[in-house]
């Protein structure tokens, strides 16, 4: 038996609308991954991510899962995970992290925000439950750090990735522009997206 048996799994949980995924979503998780030492990090798939409703279309949940599928299906430690879409209904990270917890109590996990979720953090639905039942990782770029009260959110780390100017939103229009999304998208991915002939002209 290894000494380290009795550790607790470190998870990561990136939560996202993942709509669709791109690499700049793998180069946070990977290097997150390897910063902190992580057995795992998941790519969870928001059911009904609410703080977008009336912004814009979501694609079904069922299409997105299968796209981040298609994203990490061939990286070691990386995970799209559907827990969310089980649970149903709005999309609550601290349900998520209850839920996993729920399944396996021997592990450790860690919320994964960007800036700008961090930024927003405080609009969160229980918000205090997130920092409570996990360690707080905020993914900076180089030369731009954000900073969380830490009375207010307990223990966080930050983790410093290499930025990419990618967006979902970006490649939406691209699609529908008829631009090319290669290298912006991993190409199982881009796969997925012509197979399920999402974003087409008229979507959101």
């Amino acid at each position: 038996m290894s000494q380290f048996s009795n550790q607790p799994r470190k998870i990561g949980v990136f939560g996202g609308t993942f709509d669709p995924p791109h690499v700049g979503h793998l180069v946070v998780a990977i290097n997150v991954l390897h910063e902190l030492g992580l057995d795992e990090v998941l790519l969870m798939v928001a059911n009904d991510p609410w703080q977008k409703r009336g912004t814009r279309e979501i694609s079904r949940a069922a299409d997105r899962f299968a796209l981040v599928e298609a994203a990490v299906a061939d990286i070691p430690g990386l995970s799209a995970s559907a827990i969310e879409m089980e649970l149903g209904g709005a999309s609550y990270t601290a349900d998520t992290l209850e839920k996993l917890l729920s399944e396996d109590d021997h592990v450790e996990l860690f919320t994964i925000l960007g800036a700008d979720a961090a930024n927003g953090l405080l609009t969160w639905e229980r918000h205090e439950r997130v920092s409570e039942l996990s360690t707080l990782v905020v993914v900076d770029r180089p030369g731009v750090a954000v900073e969380l009260p830490t009375p207010a959110f307990g223990q966080w780390v930050r983790v410093e990735v290499p930025h990419l100017e990618v967006s979902s939103s970006d490649l939406r229009r691209r699609v529908r522009d008829g631009r090319p999304l290669d290298f912006l998208v991993t190409s199982p991915v881009l796969n997925e997206i012509t197979t399920r002939s999402m974003y087409a002209e008229g979507e959101r």
